[in-house]
């Protein structure tokens, strides 16, 4: 047995060096090439954000010929129009935020890898892509990699860049990339334009259900609110388990410590909030234990105590805000907030606090 598992990881050991080695040529090449655009790092060193083409731009009118027409007729219509660019959709702020971040990365630490890599995840046919990749060279992004899957899920190309974060506005491969342990979530368009900051990344959570497991929103959804304050404080120094989107957080923590590290705390352009609709003094605690726990910080804590959202993210101004609560979406997006919808939790079954009602199922 013991020569199996020696030889097993002999394997493995081969099969790393190979891996190494195949990066290794391929940046050389890539070093050997004169170009001004940086060199995208390795995904195992990288921050990757996999973006759609209906996230990143504003395919709308597109989008309404496909459904409308059909594949052939959609596909035709960009290949006319492919010298046309797309206009911007909910995610180019982020991406341009992301750029800022990886510009100020790149000048602390030269040689460094770690960094945002932005990767085009779209189930677009391929003869769409030199639309977009034309409209990605007009507005000058620093998009490297392309993954055109023709209508096949995005699942195994997300596992294989080791994605840390997917945005996309197909509900279906949000809720199979979360299934499969990857974060993910359902964009939507503010009903306004907000003017965001240029020089910061900004970046707005929910807690339960979003960075925290759904595991006290039962609670309260299911035996109120004053059973939910009691567990709370009797659980205050248990760590709350981590939701869909923890290792997110933890990867832009990741990130800020290497401005930290240069005493560039003051000056870091990359900013995190936690907008909880806990309130601070019955249910704040356990959720400032548990990040403490694991080793992370948060730089803004608003606990709104059930308050609306929308007027205090209107103030914070994020590139992105991620809540599991679509109501709370519908309030922000309506105050001109880029939001993100988590499909995750028992707050799915819910619309305003009321149970929706489930379809019954049919007996076989």
């Amino acid at each position: 047995m013991s020569e199996t598992k020696q030889e097993v990881r002999s394997v493995n050991q081969k099969v790393a060096t190979a891996e190494e080695i195949d990066w290794a040529v391929a940046k050389a090449h890539y070093e050997n090439l004169k170009s001004k655009k940086p060199r995208p790092p390795k995904p195992k060193y990288a921050v990757t954000i996999a973006v759609s083409s209906r996230t990143l731009f504003d395919m709308t009118g597109e989008r309404k010929i496909f459904e409308e027409q059909g594949l052939e007729k959609y596909v035709e219509y960009q290949q006319d129009h492919e010298n046309e660019p797309l206009k911007p959709g909910p995610a180019f702020p982020f991406v341009k935020a992301l750029m800022t971040v990886n510009e100020r990365l790149r000048t602390l630490y030269p040689d460094s890898e770690e960094l945002f890599d932005i990767v085009l995840m779209t189930n677009n046919h391929a003869q769409v892509g030199v639309r977009l990749m034309n409209s990605i060279n007009h507005y000058d992004l620093t998009i490297e990699r392309f993954c055109m899957t023709g209508g096949q899920s995005p699942i195994g190309y997300l596992k294989a860049y080791l994605t840390n974060l997917y945005l996309s506005k197909d509900s279906k491969k949000v809720l199979e990339a979360i299934e499969e342990g990857i974060a993910a979530a359902i964009m939507f368009n503010p009903d306004m334009e907000t003017e965001l900051s240029d020089t910061q990344l900004r970046v707005a959570f929910d807690g339960d259900a979003v960075i925290f497991s759904d595991e006290s929103e039962i609670i309260v959804k299911k035996h109120g609110l004053d059973t939910f304050f009691e567990h709370e404080k009797q659980h205050e120094n248990k760590p709350l388990a981590q939701g869909p989107l923890k290792c997110f957080l933890e990867a832009l923590g990741k990130l800020q410590k290497k401005f930290y590290a240069k005493n560039e705390r003051l000056n870091c352009p990359i900013r995190t909030f936690l907008v909880t609709a806990r309130s601070a003094a019955s249910s704040g605690a356990r959720v400032l234990k548990t990040l403490r726990s694991w080793g992370l910080e948060i730089d803004e804590a608003l606990f709104l105590a059930g308050a609306p959202k929308g007027p205090l993210l209107q103030k914070i101004r994020p590139h992105i805000f991620f809540d599991d609560q679509m109501f709370h979406i519908e309030g922000a997006k309506e105050m001109g907030t880029i939001s993100a919808h988590v499909p995750y939790g028992i707050g799915q079954k819910y619309n305003k606090g009321e149970l929706i009602q489930q379809p019954e199922k049919q007996q076989k």
